[in-house]
């Protein structure tokens, strides 16, 4: 695993659960106009940038044409990979 994800089992569970909804957020909030330009709106760009260092390695991985089924799939995808490895380290907890 990664070192992002080091540390205690639970630590890791928490950081990969934090990482989904943050990445589940701004697919919302893209697919509801949310208004990124806003000086008020940081919580808005801060989610947008946090969601694209998350997802930076599979962002624009497809050639979709629809900009609302790019930005599902793109920040959907490792959103999907990262509740995987959350239920593969779960799991390895329980065992111990």
């Amino acid at each position: 695993m990664s070192r992002r994800y080091g540390g205690s089992p639970a630590e890791t569970v928490i950081s990969i659960i934090v990482d989904i909804v943050i990445l589940i957020l701004w697919i919302a909030l893209y697919l509801f106009d949310a208004n990124t330009a806003n000086t008020a709106s940081s919580t808005v760009s801060w989610i947008h940038d946090t969601a694209n260092l998350l997802s930076g390695w599979s962002r624009n991985m497809f050639t979709i044409q629809s900009d609302n089924w790019r930005t599902v799939v793109g920040y959907g995808l490792p959103a999907a990979v990262y509740l995987l490895i959350g239920h593969a380290v779960a799991d390895r907890v329980n065992r111990t």
